[in-house]
């Protein structure tokens, strides 16, 4: 069976004011920036599918091949009957997941969540024909958004891969692990992946592809504005920039204005003046450390049960159980 389960708090004007709030609040800030959600529309979640198959970007490489090797570890630590999945895209890494549950015998519901709709539609819709009897119930929504709503019976594990925990700043990966231990029930399961600190120069690369693949996910977020809101952003007139901030430990991307630059945005009510070189930070990629992930799982009502590393120690992927409040 399969069910796409529209999250309407996503949905058309809902979604237009959210975009219209954080357009304002960020490009009127003295030091200019936007939400790295608004990347992904449709074109977007392509583009990002993409990304992953590109010579530089290791993340997904690592973590399929941790995935590999853990999988039914997972499956049988969890024995887990409800697969949640946060940003769940193509799901094509979560098949091992789903192959060592159904495997183990436990696996009853997967719930992939994604604010694309073509993208969810396409991955639920695969899944539930590759897996007979299991049922998918797929939701169209924000993870940053409540979570209360999302189904599937007990024991659950929720899956948060790719590295998106990074693209969050401290107080909010604080609030987002908050929300997650929220819907677990003490012994629910958060499966993590987190890119971890290495070589500025093979970090940069990775967010600066010779194909320029990641340039134009980048530019996707003004593209987002001009369809929604109305204006009238030039993406010739911005280029992509990637750059490591050592004190935060985390890679910036931004969009740098090539000349001075008025644009209009009618859907928010707002005109824009850039100077030349003028950034917008469009996204941060945080990078860890396993003590470092340790803390923040602990903070939040989490304990680490497991920890394990791709075989050049690249990318983290880390088991926590839901504890009782102390």
């Amino acid at each position: 069976m399969t069910e796409i389960d529209l999250d309407h708090r996503r949905q058309s004007k809902a979604a237009t004011a959210e975009l219209r709030a954080d357009v304002v609040a960020g490009l009127t800030a003295a030091r200019k920036w936007l939400p790295v959600k608004w990347f992904y529309d449709d074109v977007g979640s392509e583009l990002f599918e993409k990304i992953t198959q590109l010579p530089e970007y290791y993340p997904t490489r690592c973590e399929r091949e941790v995935l590999a090797t853990h999988a039914g570890e997972v499956a049988a630590l969890t024995g887990a009957r409800t697969l949640i999945e946060l940003g769940s895209g193509s799901s094509e890494k979560t098949r091992l997941l789903l192959d060592a549950l159904s495997g183990h015998g436990t696996l009853t519901e997967f719930v992939p969540l994604d604010v694309s709709e073509s993208a969810l539609a396409a991955a639920a819709g695969a899944i539930s024909g590759d897996y007979p009897g299991l049922t998918v119930r797929g939701v169209i929504g924000d993870f940053t958004q409540p979570l209360d709503r999302l189904p599937g019976d007990g024991p659950r594990l929720v899956a948060f891969l790719g590295g998106t925990f990074g693209n969050f700043l401290p107080e909010e990966r604080a609030a987002l692990l908050r929300s997650l231990r929220g819907v677990l029930a003490p012994g629910g399961w958060l499966l993590l992946g987190t890119d971890l600190v290495k070589a500025p120069d093979v970090l940069e690369r990775a967010y600066d592809d010779a194909a320029g693949v990641t340039a134009a996910f980048d530019k996707n977020v003004l593209r987002v504005i001009n369809d929604r809101l109305g204006a009238d952003f030039d993406l010739d007139e911005f280029e992509h920039v990637s750059c490591w901030d050592a004190e935060h430990e985390w890679i910036e991307m931004r969009l740098r204005a090539s000349r001075a630059l008025t644009i209009e945005i009618p859907g928010a009510g707002l005109t824009v003046r850039f100077a030349a070189g003028e950034h917008i930070r469009t996204e941060i990629s945080a990078k860890f450390r396993q003590g470092g992930v340790d803390a923040e799982l602990s903070a939040a009502g989490f304990a680490l049960d497991r920890w394990w590393t791709d075989s050049r120690q690249r990318y983290g992927v880390s088991l926590a159980q839901a504890v009782l409040p102390r």
